[in-house]
């Protein structure tokens, strides 16, 4: 991987490795853009490999830029992907350590940097970051399931246009991973009424949902982009459908809670094969919004359901696929704001 040229390709303006033996811990912080203010970074905790952890960094980062813009709010885009360390984090005093180890060292980059809760996070992990550095979001917010909600929502506002209806009664979703946003999700959808395929990296924890709310089919991950359904709703780790892929899949929205689900070869496949597909920085911003302002969960869902509606509703318009009228919307945001320069 060639780090500078994949940064100047995506525009980002720093990667920073931190490092603290002691604490065990190793993460790469990505800064995107604080064209709008300072980055908001996702934090991210679970086993990869080092360049795994640099990828994932940089594009869940520009993927942030893009959420922050499109959710009118002023802050840039970053991100913080933290390897595991070898001891692990199951000793609630050597947790504390690394997330306070990875407090002090943002520290002195505070007025660009503002971190939150990712994937493998929780609130009470970003109160450990607060005990170091003010430049912390989310802690008084379940941002997963805030997310979670704010998918339900957006992808509602997204079936009007591709299915001629909002209601989830009787539409198959299939859902590729269950951890809390998924979770979230296929509750508010099952309450309504939809038909759920599931599958999970972890069997058991599909197992386990299925249980829990009966009338859920549970397939192996392999499996699920085979079964036939209305929408497809990626909610794993990043990057779960490839575009070899996208000839198997059977469905006509593609709107879930995953960062980056598709690459942009991905992106120009379902847009060959007729699918609607809706970005994770429009339909997943709930969680950020809600960390980030004073709204509700509920507002800040409704407030999803608002940017999607108005992205599908341009897309006909100009007849452009929505991921790129929202990409384009985002940017332009960043273009008029910034144009605006820093002020005195």
């Amino acid at each position: 991987m060639q780090i500078f040229e994949e940064m100047q390709a995506r525009g980002h303006e720093a990667l920073t490795l931190l490092h603290h033996a002691p604490s065990g811990l190793k993460a790469a912080l990505a800064v995107h853009s604080t064209v709008l203010g300072p980055a908001i970074a996702g934090v991210r905790l679970r086993p990869m490999a080092e360049e795994e952890a640099l990828k994932g960094a940089l594009a869940l980062s520009e993927s942030l830029t893009l959420k922050a813009a499109l959710a009118g709010l002023n802050y840039g885009g970053g991100a913080c992907v933290l390897l595991m360390p070898e001891a692990g984090v199951d000793d609630p005093h050597a947790r504390e350590a690394l997330f306070r180890a990875l407090g002090r060292k943002v520290r002195p980059l505070e007025s660009q940097v503002v971190l939150t809760e990712d994937i493998g996070v929780t609130p009470a992990d970003i109160a450990f970051v607060a005990q170091e550095t003010p430049a912390t979001l989310g802690v008084n917010t379940d941002t997963s399931s805030v997310t979670g909600y704010g998918v339900y929502r957006g992808m509602k506002a997204a079936a009007r246009s591709a299915l001629g209806s909002e209601s989830m009664r009787g539409v198959r979703v299939a859902i590729l991973g269950v951890g809390a946003v998924g979770r979230t999700l296929a509750e508010h959808l099952q309450r309504e009424g939809a038909r759920l395929t599931v599958a999970d990296e972890r069997p058991e924890r599909a197992q386990a949902l299925a249980d829990e709310q009966g009338g859920v089919t549970v397939v192996g991950v392999g499996e699920l982009l085979d079964v036939p359904c209305d929408i497809l709703a990626p909610c794993g780790y990043g990057h779960s459908i490839h575009s070899v892929d996208v000839p198997r899949l059977q469905c006509r929205l593609i709107a879930g809670g995953e960062h980056h689900p598709l690459s942009r070869r991905g992106e120009a496949a379902v847009k060959e094969a007729g699918i609607m597909y809706i970005p994770d920085f429009a339909i997943n911003a709930a969680g950020l919004i809600a960390a980030a302002t004073t709204l509700t969960p509920e507002q800040a869902a409704e407030r999803v359901y608002a940017t999607v509606a108005r992205i599908t509703g341009v897309a006909e318009q100009v007849g452009k696929p929505p991921h790129l009228v929202a990409r384009r919307m985002a940017e332009r945001r960043i273009d008029l704001i910034g144009s605006l320069g820093r002020g005195a």
